[in-house]
């Protein structure tokens, strides 16, 4: 198995992460976003959306998304819960991670760790702060309550939200 990324990507990341939380043997290429190598015909070959991270298997076939490649990586593990209701919580935290999460601080993080917060974006930087602030006190309200967002088990939402969280 080949995984495509770059580890200071949270969506590399969160991969990284279970991968080494499963003792997955596996083989990394860096992949450098800023020199535009998800740009190269090779690279659109496996994702014609042109986005990291990207899973080759062993068999040829790939999967993009990050969220999907934890799904696919976790099938059958004790970290996507058997409930159905549990399972569709977890799956819940991983749509609100990409949808009201992600595009705050993970763009807001680009912006400054990636770029080296240039003037042109610093207004646009200010801009993600509230919204990003507001998912982290959701997220906040619910470990609150629980140990972890489903409940008491450690799910992949969890990494699918470390990931940015821990940076932000």
């Amino acid at each position: 198995m080949i995984i495509y990324g770059d580890v200071d990507s949270g969506n590399c990341y969160k991969i990284k992460l279970l991968l080494s939380l499963l003792n997955i043997n596996h083989r990394w290429i860096h992949v450098d976003i800023l020199n535009k190598d998800t740009q190269t015909a090779e690279f659109l070959s496996l994702n014609p959306n042109g986005k990291i991270p990207v899973l080759v298997l062993d068999d040829g076939r790939v999967l993009s998304e990050s969220n999907a490649i934890l799904g696919y990586l976790d099938e059958g593990t004790e970290l996507i819960p058997a409930d159905p209701y549990m399972k569709a919580k977890m799956y819940q935290w991983m749509f609100f991670e990409q949808y009201s999460h992600e595009p705050f601080i993970a763009v807001a993080r680009f912006i400054n760790k990636y770029l080296g917060l240039p003037p042109e974006r610093i207004e646009e930087y200010h801009k993600l702060q509230p919204k990003g602030h507001k998912a982290l006190s959701i997220m906040n309200k619910a470990l609150v309550e629980h140990d972890y967002l489903v409940g008491n088990k450690f799910t992949i939402a969890d990494i699918a939200l470390y990931a940015y969280t821990h940076v932000a």
